[in-house]
């Protein structure tokens, strides 16, 4: 090797000379070769029809609630009803022992019967002794005591008449009946048993199902929000739409039927801060049962130029601040702090801060920071051309190169 060596000095001088030349002019050509913009994806934002919704959860009720309560006391001698099944206004539920209270009646009607036959003999003896009184065949007094008779006769009648009606009222009271249609719950007493008149303790409970109630409470600072966005024109009312609510069931399932926003209560619960909202929804199944959690979906109006910008766009500041990422018309990434309201599927429903036209970036967001010049490229296209490059991308790898 030495020798070698020796025999070429100036050729091996010549080739390590080239071989510094040609590594400086590498390294010069990298250096002053700027590097691309890097890539991303945006989404341009247009204005859309929106209707607005807000999603209340409650509980249902019966639209009618009846308590079957005794009116008289007694014993409960026969029950007409099967627990659980639908009954009829009118229909019998109970029989109490009947027996006192038509005993009671007939005593009243004897006591009414006696008054009146004594009536006829005491105003005949007034109106004689009226006659004999002005030719002074009577005394004053015995005059006044007949016609004192008389009048005591004829509040007896009225009394007996009363006391007749009450009787009958009371034996009437014996034979229970549903006061409204509805399905009957359980029954809290058997045949057998001692009952009192307006006792704490109902018979039996009727509820009428269809249709029924939801109770859900919406927070007034919501309610304010809703005001507000439709006194600036952002949200119009149809008077067959901002009415319209659906059901969505404990399992998370649809109701099939949808239902109607009847009122909002005028007062404020202070504990929460919030009024209820009553949504009448028809029941003809019997689907929906009282006391069933449900959620519901209250359709408050419309919003005809809304703005939604996608929830994977939306960063927040440490303070809990909302932004997204812009690219400008220049190419240059611009940090746009927004106003955000509500999430309506995958997007954020804007109410300030950003507008239509403007490109939020999407995909690539980590790579930027603002004023940064970027390449954006449409959201949906992105996501084609990174398809069509994936067979690429596999002939690059190191083993297709050290091929």
């Amino acid at each position: 090797m030495d020798l070698m060596v020796n025999r070429f000095p100036g050729k091996a001088l010549i080739a390590g000379l080239m071989l510094l030349a040609l590594s400086g002019c590498g390294q010069g050509s990298k250096s002053n070769t700027p590097p691309p913009p890097p890539e991303v994806a945006v989404v341009e934002l247009q204005p859309e029809r929106v209707v607005i919704t807000t999603e209340l959860s409650g509980r249902t009720s019966a639209n009618l609630v009846a308590e079957v309560r005794p009116q008289v006391g007694g014993i409960i001698q026969k029950r007409f009803f099967t627990e659980g099944s639908d009954v009829r206004a009118g229909q019998v539920l109970f029989q109490i022992d009947p027996a006192p209270f038509k005993a009671a009646l007939d005593n009243a009607r004897a006591s009414l019967s006696k008054a009146e036959a004594n009536v006829t003999s005491i105003r005949s003896r007034a109106d004689r002794y009226r006659e004999l009184l002005a030719d002074k065949a009577v005394s004053r007094q015995e005059y006044d005591d007949a016609s004192a008779s008389l009048k005591q006769v004829e509040a007896d009648i009225q009394y007996w008449k009363a006391m007749v009606e009450t009787a009958a009222i009371n034996l009437k009271y014996t034979t229970v009946t549903a006061p409204i249609s509805g399905r009957i719950g359980i029954s809290s007493v058997t045949e057998g048993a001692l009952v009192t008149a307006n006792q704490p303790t109902a018979l039996a409970v009727i509820q009428q199902l269809n249709p029924m109630y939801v109770d859900v409470p919406q927070a007034t600072s919501e309610l304010m929000k809703l005001r507000r966005a439709m006194e600036e024109g952002r949200i119009n009312r149809n008077g067959q739409l901002w009415n319209t609510v659906r059901i969505i069931l404990e399992d998370n399932s649809r109701y099939p039927l949808e239902g109607r926003l009847q009122f909002r209560d005028v007062s404020v619960d202070p504990t929460t801060g919030s009024v209820i909202v009553r949504v009448i929804v028809p029941n003809p199944r019997g689907i929906l049962l009282p006391g069933m959690f449900i959620r519901a979906l209250v359709e408050e109006g419309v919003d005809t130029k809304a703005i939604l910008i996608p929830q994977q766009a939306v960063f927040r500041t440490p303070k809990g601040e909302p932004y997204a990422l812009a690219v400008d018309g220049e190419g240059k990434v611009q940090q746009k702090m927004i106003d955000i309201d509500r999430a309506i599927g995958d997007k954020w429903l804007v109410n300030a801060g950003i507008g239509a036209g403007e490109k939020v970036i999407v995909e690539g967001m980590q790579r930027v920071k603002p004023g940064v010049s970027v390449k954006a490229i449409p959201f949906e296209a992105k996501g084609g051309s990174a398809q069509k490059a994936a067979p690429g991308a596999s002939s690059g790898s190191p083993a297709a190169n050290s091929k």
